[in-house]
């Protein structure tokens, strides 16, 4: 394998955009279209592409593309195949300098470990757009890199910047690569473009991936950290009731019907509507939403979130419930009108919150507690409420509400077993003897 000097651009945008230049493909040359597209993207591709790949690019481009619209239905998996592919393509075309119809499983695990510690120029310190508009124009955005170097939010806090140096993939990142390329392949056999799947053909996956005996842990506020999370944002709630009223509404939304970020934010998926709390024949109370994978749900209502709602459109001026044509959105913007659609800054309010609980807890001398909920993020809140309860509710009712794919998932969450082992482990000695 050879190393190559060249700098990687964004071979496909938004899914807005690859959907469009899908239905552009099926309506004109597919060729022309392509090629026009990857000169944007690859402007000096004729001095860094070898003559074979040359001649193929804008065919496997296009096998890209069509696997790449079949996920258009979930625009997180949209994401997260489209993170896969972009590097893949890129890796084969400029780094091993074969088409990705030639590669075997050599080739794949060759991948893995390029993708386990990439080149400096393969890595970018943030996130940014993979496309720019200049001077009226899309071009490739030239600080988006193939590769993210991310540090902890405390470390953040605490004034450490991102280091290529220390860039480490992760193992959730290596399975993602033996997913998305694996099903990549598998398309391509559907579409008898290739007999062969090199990725099933690895056998020894482990050399890649580390087993566990335990289940992973679950990220989750402690029962201090929640009730002091609770109580500061409601204090900021009364202090700025125009900002904060909506944001005591969304940590009560996250934690109680343990909601995703995504699933507060108005998308082209879905735009989450007073409406979508809704109450059935027997006069309980539900709430639908549309989450991972394209998938919509209803989550049962507690009487303590029905009060929530009751309390929040009640300081929007509404009636307190919600009739089954309400279209008023369930999180509008602060500013102007329609729903809110950053969840970046969902994120930011959120953090306020977490912010004034740890300058709480300082107050009151719990600086381990602080510490802690220094680290935590917005999804933690799905947890912890998904944790809580597991506790007192049957775990198939947790599951439907949570929308996991299965109890197994759910059970990660019951932690009786860790702490009884936990327990017997305390009284343990040096086995000396007086």
């Amino acid at each position: 394998m050879s190393d190559s000097p060249v700098i990687p651009r964004p071979l496909f945008d938004t899914l807005e955009q690859v959907c469009d230049l899908y239905k552009r493909c099926q309506i004109d040359s597919q060729e022309h279209i392509i090629k026009e597209w990857l000169n944007l993207c690859l402007p000096n591709s004729k001095e860094t592409l070898s003559n074979e790949i040359a001649t193929v690019v804008v065919a496997e481009y296009g096998h890209a593309l069509r696997f790449l619209y079949s996920y258009r239905g979930s625009f997180e998996t949209f994401n997260a195949y489209r993170r896969e592919i972009d590097r893949f393509l890129q890796w084969s075309w400029f780094i091993q300098q074969k088409p990705i119809l030639q590669l075997k499983r050599l080739d794949i695990e060759a991948f893995i470990e390029f993708c386990q510690k990439p080149p400096k120029r393969w890595i970018a310190s943030k996130m940014v757009a993979r496309f720019m508009t200049k001077d009226g124009a899309t071009v490739p955005n030239p600080e988006w890199r193939p590769f993210i170097v991310k540090i902890p939010k405390k470390a953040f806090q605490d004034g450490e910047r991102p280091n290529k140096a220390s860039f480490e993939l992760s193992q959730q990142g290596i399975k993602q690569i033996f997913a998305v390329l694996g099903s990549f392949y598998n398309a391509l056999i559907q579409e008898e473009v290739t007999e062969i799947n090199p990725v099933v053909q690895i056998r020894q996956k482990s050399k890649f991936i580390r087993k566990s005996s335990d289940a992973p842990m679950i990220r989750r506020l402690s029962d201090k950290q929640w009730q002091m999370v609770l109580k500061a944002t409601r204090q900021l709630a009364e202090e700025d009731p125009k900002k904060h009223k909506r944001t005591l509404f969304m940590l009560q939304l996250l934690y109680g019907m343990y909601l995703r970020i995504s699933e507060l934010a108005s998308s082209q998926r879905w735009s989450p509507k007073m409406s979508d709390f809704f109450r059935d024949t027997n006069g309980d109370w539900w709430f639908r939403t549309v989450g991972k994978g394209n998938k919509m749900r209803q989550i049962a209502v507690s009487d303590s979130m029905l009060e929530a709602l009751k309390k929040y459109r009640g300081y929007l001026g509404y009636s307190p419930l919600p009739a089954p044509d309400d279209q008023e959105p369930l999180i509008p913007k602060e500013r102007g009108t329609g729903a809110m659609e950053s969840t970046r800054v969902i994120r930011q309010l959120i953090q306020t919150c977490f912010d004034a609980a740890v300058s709480q807890l300082r107050t009151n001398n719990d600086s381990e507690e602080a510490e802690i909920l220094r680290s935590a993020t917005v999804h933690w809140l799905r947890h912890t409420g998904i944790s809580e309860d597991v506790k007192h509710r049957p775990r198939e009712h947790v599951r439907d509400d949570a929308g996991h794919r299965s109890g197994a998932i759910t059970d990660r969450y019951i932690d009786v077993e860790l702490k009884a082992r936990a327990n017997t482990a305390k009284n343990k000695t040096w086995g000396e003897k007086a």
